[in-house]
Order: structure tokens, then C-alpha cells, then sequence
């Protein structure tokens, strides 16, 4: 049930990780290969660190963006509720017979068709 914008953040952050994975395989292939010298293990951790930070400010950007999408369609609802309610609270007020058929025959239809089942 994602949407397309979900599932193509989904396969940058597959993508990505992947490719954080190929990097510390070779990484830690070359340490191996030259026995952990000191100045490949400060490259590998200056790297995993980089890597780490973009992954993390990469989260933080979309887990924002996210929010801010989920507020603002919260607000959307709520506009769209407080119309409705106002228009169906002024239909009463001015046609409260029509409203109270209009009632009474979707509570008819409602019942039919529950009782079908």
C-alpha cells in the first residue's frame, strides 16, 4: 500500500546500502590483505564514518519530509471534516424535514442490505 514516492525512497535507501556493504567488504578485504596497517584502519573508519553520517542525515531529511507530509495531510482532513460538518449543521437548520428523509431512507437502504448478508 506505498506509494511510488515510498517505494523509490525505498530502493535509494536499498541502493544505498548495498553499496555501503560492497564498500566495507572491500575495505576490509584490503586491511586483511596488508595487515591492518594504522593508516588503513583510519581510512576505514574516516569511511565508514562518512558513510554512516549520510545514511543517517539521509534518514533524518526524509523522516522530516515524511512529517511534514503526514501533518499536512492531517490538516487537509480536518479542513475538509470542519466544511462538511458546517454544511450538513446548516442543511438541518434550514431543511430539517428534507435532511430527517434523507435519514430515514439511507438507514432503510443500510438495513436491506445488511439484512441480505
Amino acid at each position: 500500500m506505498w506509494n511510488p514516492a515510498q517505494r523509490e525512497r525505498n530502493g535509494d535507501l536499498d541502493r544505498l546500502l548495498q553499496d555501503l556493504e560492497r564498500r566495507l567488504a572491500g575495505l576490509t578485504r584490503g586491511i586483511r590483505a596488508s595487515r591492518a596497517a594504522p593508516q588503513a584502519v583510519d581510512r576505514v573508519s574516516d569511511t565508514v564514518a562518512s558513510a554512516l553520517a549520510d545514511i543517517g542525515e539521509r534518514f533524518r531529511g526524509r523522516a522530516r519530509a515524511a512529517g511534514g507530509e503526514a501533518a499536512q495531510l492531517g490538516d487537509d482532513a480536518l479542513q475538509i471534516g470542519n466544511d462538511a460538518l458546517r454544511k450538513l449543521a446548516h442543511e438541518v437548520e434550514h431543511r430539517p424535514l428534507v435532511t430527517l428523509a434523507i435519514a430515514v431512507g439511507v438507514g432503510a437502504l443500510a438495513a436491506g442490505i445488511l439484512s441480505r448478508r
